[in-house]
């Protein structure tokens, strides 16, 4: 007996493997291709140029390859071009196939079988023209030739006007920007000058920017007014010089002490503090008046000081009054004082460098008053001691002040006449032994100008 075998679907499952396959939408197909395409790599190519280099998508043919270098070298119709892959940036095929360093790209076919399975490529262009040029710089804005102007002016207290007008360029010049393209804009306080003289019309302003707006203009100064108030509240200061003068070469300490009333604001080469109002220095002499500072490894020929004292006791009226001191012309007063120093036994060196070094100070006086101060007074307010014995002092300590034309009438009686007349050794107390080779001598001069 035979039976044949007939095909049902009574003995498969209702939800059979076959019955999942359905026809896709095109919503699905579209995410499918966006999926792919986002797992796509994009191969890039780098141009190299001597020492420049730049990034581009790698294009698909040899003709596309060629615009893109042209494009961004830029060479000229004769210029020698020619493009080239270093065989480690090539595909590993074409690598095989040459000896060199390079690859030459002469057409598609050497081209494409250079990228071959490669994700990026390096080429090198090969060109006797310049480098590519930089990108250009924006054009500049246009100029500005015109602009708006109010002014709120008050004439008088209370007063008040404002002036609307329309401020434009002579010789169409720029109002916005100066030659360097700095822009001038912001708040300005100044001096606003208005003319109506005759035919004449103008407005000139000088001023200057407020760095901080928010400052009221009560607040503010001008410049030149605060340069002057500066140095006229600046504290005067005693100008020293200290120089030794010694038989031999030696070594010695210098010590300086200045009264609680003063300070030392400087000393040069740098002095060792010893308290607050004492300094030292470790020296080694040698007879032509060098000095061997060992702390600053220095050489010098003097030791610099400045010394300030406290304002309050500072008094010009007193300290040089015509009961102490003498007065006369600029002019007639620096020839005086190198006949005084010649008297003190200053050399013909020494008296130059001091009169230079203070003739700034000099000048800017039309008429001087002046006196020297005795030895007690100087170590009152600035004493010297040296570890040499003995030591043969000479310090001179000159204090002067500017008079006005109406000041000078004060010294009526103490002019350069009398000032000739005084004998200066004896109040500075100098001695002979100040000119003697043999002893070991100290020379110090000061000035101090009492404003």
């Amino acid at each position: 007996m035979f039976s044949s075998c007939r095909s049902t679907s009574a003995s498969l499952p209702s939800q059979s493997f076959w019955g999942k396959f359905k026809k896709k939408d095109k919503e699905s197909e579209f995410r499918e291709r966006q999926a792919q395409m986002a797992l796509a790599r994009q191969r890039l190519l780098t141009l190299a140029y001597e020492d420049m280099e730049t990034v581009r998508v790698l294009p698909n043919s040899f003709p596309e390859l060629e615009a893109v270098a042209r494009d961004w070298t830029k060479p000229p119709p004769d210029a020698i071009f020619g493009l080239r892959v270093p065989v480690e940036f090539a595909s590993l095929h074409a690598s095989r196939l040459v000896s060199g360093p390079y690859i030459y790209l002469t057409g598609e076919d050497s081209y494409q079988i250079a990228i071959m399975g490669v994700q990026g490529l390096r080429v090198e262009i090969v060109s006797d023209a310049p480098p590519p040029p930089d990108e250009p710089p924006p054009p500049p804005p246009p100029p500005v030739t015109e602009m708006p102007a109010t002014f709120n002016l008050e004439l008088v207290p209370g007063q008040h006007v404002v002036l609307e007008t329309t401020v434009a360029s002579a010789d169409d010049v720029d109002m916005a920007r100066m030659e360097d393209g700095t822009v001038v804009d912001g708040q300005f306080w100044g001096k606003l000058n208005i003319v109506h003289d005759g035919g004449t019309h103008s407005v000139d302003f000088t001023g200057t920017r407020i760095v901080n707006p928010d400052v009221p203009p009560d607040m503010l100064f001008d410049s030149r007014v605060m340069s002057k108030l500066t140095t006229a509240t600046k504290p005067s200061s005693v100008k020293c010089h200290l120089s030794i003068l010694s038989p031999a070469q030696q070594y010695c300490d210098v010590i300086l002490s200045v009264n609680p009333l003063w300070r030392l604001e400087l000393t040069w080469p740098p002095a060792q503090p010893v308290n607050e109002t004492k300094v030292k220095y470790f020296l080694r002499v040698h007879p032509g008046g060098a000095l061997e500072h060992f702390e600053s490894e220095m050489v010098t020929t003097s030791l610099y000081y400045e010394a300030v004292p406290d304002p309050s006791m500072v008094d010009p009226n007193d300290f040089i009054a015509p009961r102490n001191g003498y007065a006369m012309s600029f002019r007639d007063f620096v020839p005086h004082l190198m006949s005084v120093l010649d008297q003190l036994g200053m050399s013909m060196h020494a008296r130059t460098n001091f009169i230079n070094n203070n003739i700034s100070a000099f000048s800017a006086h039309k008429n001087i008053a002046y006196r020297f101060l005795s030895p007690s007074k100087i170590a009152a307010a600035i004493d010297i001691s040296v570890t040499s014995d003995p030591c043969v002092f000479t310090r001179l300590f000159l204090i002067f002040r500017g008079l006005s034309d109406d000041d000078v009438g004060l010294f009526a009686g103490a002019g350069e006449k009398e000032a000739n007349s005084v004998n200066w050794r004896e109040i500075v107390g100098w001695s002979e032994n100040s000119k003697d080779t043999t002893q070991f001598r100290l020379l110090e001069t000061s000035v101090f100008e009492v404003t």
